[in-house]
């Protein structure tokens, strides 16, 4: 995707910042970029215009205000770069378990727009794809794990080595077109309706 090709969607209640922000977006060559003034009901707005990335900034935020924008930044999943004029060290741990891509205190110029949302689309990618590699390092260890108690069942019941009882599931995997770690689920749950499982 060409970076000048992303949707860009800015929210700021203060029209003069907000037109900041824009100038800042068309220079660097985003076309589409659309501004919201009005908080009001913008989780729908932003599911209508389904955005690349979004742009926030709140010139003075109180708590409630902030909470309720990083409530935001979790639920979109997007990139996010939120300016904001003044900030705490408990506001900024927020911005960053909500997932806010760029958190800048006092920082809107103009030329900085555009290398802040660069950084803000690298980092949401870099944390995506850390995300994902999370997940599918969770799920191969939820794999082998059923696949040992699969294992243990067939060694128990048909007196097979650790070898042998793998060789099996992975024979009945190939011949069904399967997964190993779906065999061996399945056998699993059929172990445990027909008896009591090797835990037990």
């Amino acid at each position: 995707m060409v970076r000048s090709s992303l949707a860009v969607l800015v929210i700021d209640e203060n029209r003069i910042r907000a037109s900041i922000i824009e100038a800042g977006l068309r220079e660097a060559g985003h076309e589409r970029v659309t501004v919201i003034h009005d908080v009001t009901g913008i989780a729908r707005r932003i599911a209508e215009i389904e955005p690349d990335v979004i742009v926030i900034d709140l010139e003075n935020p109180n708590r409630d205000m902030l909470e309720n924008m990083f409530q935001l930044s979790r639920a979109v999943k997007r990139p996010i770069a939120m300016f904001v004029d003044r900030s705490d060290q408990a506001s900024i741990e927020a911005a960053v378990d909500a997932g806010v891509s760029a958190y800048v205190v006092d920082g809107l110029r103009q030329e900085r727009v555009k290398p802040i949302l660069d950084m803000a689309v690298s980092r949401f990618n870099a944390f995506s794809r850390m995300a994902r590699e999370l997940e599918e390092a969770r799920s191969e260890l939820e794999s082998r794990k059923v696949i040992d108690r699969a294992k243990g069942i067939l060694m128990k019941s048909r007196g097979l080595s650790e070898e042998a009882a793998y060789t099996l599931l992975r024979k009945t995997a190939m011949n069904q077109n399967r997964k190993i770690s779906d065999i061996a689920q399945s056998l699993v749950t059929a172990a445990g309706l027909l008896g009591p499982s090797e835990d037990e």
